[in-house]
C-alpha cells in the first residue's frame, strides 16, 4: 500500500474543490455507463439502495463532499482525500475514524479495463454505496480499529479478511448470489467472472478460512467467500477476530489456487 505509484491524486483547492480535466470527467462517464449495465442482476440490493441514496453524477467525477454529506447522514462515514497510495497505519486509522480513503486520480484510457491501484472510480463507485448500510459500515470501522492495533504480522492476515469481504465479497440473496465487494463492482472483467465462471470456487462464509487463503491482486480471483447477510459481518466485527487470527496462524496458510508470478509469465 505504500509502494511507488505513477499516479498522483488531484489536490483540493482552498475551498475543498478538486479540479479535473474534461478528459477525466469523460473517462468517469464511460466507466459509469458500462458498469451500470454490467451490475444489473449481479449487484446486491443493498448496493443499489446505496447508489440511490448517493446519486452519483454520470457526466462528471463527484466532489468528495457530495458523497460525504450523504454518508454522514446515513452512517456517520465520510470520504477522505489521500495522496494515492498510503501506508497501513494511515489506512487503518482512517477506517477506524469512519473515513474512507480516496485517492483523487482516475485511470488513464490505456488502463480502462484493469488497474492495480485504487482510483477515484474504484473508491467512489465501488465502495461508498455499501457504506450507507449500517451493518457493513460498522464492520468496516471495527476492522479499521483491529488493524490499527494489530502487529505487522497480524495485519497480513487481516488484509485477507478485508480482501474477501469489502473488496471481493459475495452474498446470498433470494434471487441467488450477488456482489457487494467494491473490487468486483468497479471491474468490467471481475463482475461477470465472480458469478458466472464455472471454474471459480464460491465458498461459504468462514472467517478463519478467509484469513488462511492467499490471494493475488493482479489476476481474476479463483475463489470468493459468500455471506448470508450483512449481519454476519456485523457479528464478526463484534466478535473476537484476533483469536481467529491466532487460530489461522496455528493452522497455516492454504495452498494458493494460482501459479506463482514467475510461472505465469513463462506460460
Amino acid at each position: 500500500m505504500a509502494k511507488g505509484t505513477k499516479y498522483k491524486a488531484r489536490p483540493m483547492d482552498e475551498n475543498g474543490f478538486i479540479h479535473y480535466t474534461d478528459e477525466e470527467h469523460q473517462i468517469w462517464s464511460e466507466l459509469m455507463a458500462r458498469q451500470e449495465k454490467l451490475i444489473q442482476g449481479r449487484a446486491c440490493p443493498e448496493y443499489f439502495e446505496g447508489l440511490e441514496k448517493i446519486q452519483l453524477p454520470k457526466d462528471r467525477i463527484p466532489q468528495l463532499e457530495e458523497v460525504s454529506s450523504v454518508l454522514r447522514k446515513e452512517t456517520g462515514w465520510e470520504v477522505a482525500w489521500v495522496p494515492a497510495l498510503i501506508n497501513f497505519d494511515k489506512f487503518f486509522a482512517l477506517l477506524a475514524d469512519k473515513k474512507f480513503p480516496c485517492a483523487t486520480f482516475i485511470r488513464t484510457r490505456e488502463e480502462m479495463d484493469y488497474l492495480q491501484e485504487p482510483d477515484v472510480f474504484h473508491e467512489i463507485y465501488g465502495h461508498t454505496a455499501m457504506l450507507t448500510n449500517p451493518y457493513f459500515a460498522e464492520f468496516t470501522a471495527a476492522y479499521g480499529k483491529l488493524g490499527y492495533n494489530a502487529s505487522k504480522e497480524d495485519r497480513v492476515y487481516l488484509a485477507r479478511l478485508y480482501w474477501f469481504t469489502v473488496e471481493f465479497g459475495l452474498i446470498n440473496t433470494a434471487e441467488g448470489q450477488r456482489i457487494y465487494g467494491g473490487g468486483i463492482l468497479s471491474s468490467i472483467g471481475e463482475t461477470p467472472h465472480s458469478l458466472e465462471d464455472p471454474d471459480v470456487i464460491r465458498a461459504p462464509f468462514d472467517p478463519i478460512e478467509m484469513l488462511r487463503t492467499p490471494y493475488r491482486i493482479d489476476i481474476m480471483q479463483p475463489k470468493y467467500f459468500v455471506i448470508d447477510d450483512f449481519k454476519q459481518l456485523f457479528d464478526l466485527a463484534n466478535g473476537d477476530v484476533m483469536s481467529m487470527v491466532k487460530e489461522a496462524k496455528r493452522l497455516g496458510l492454504r495452498e494458493p489456487l494460482y501459479p506463482p508470478k514467475e510461472e505465469q509469465k513463462a506460460s
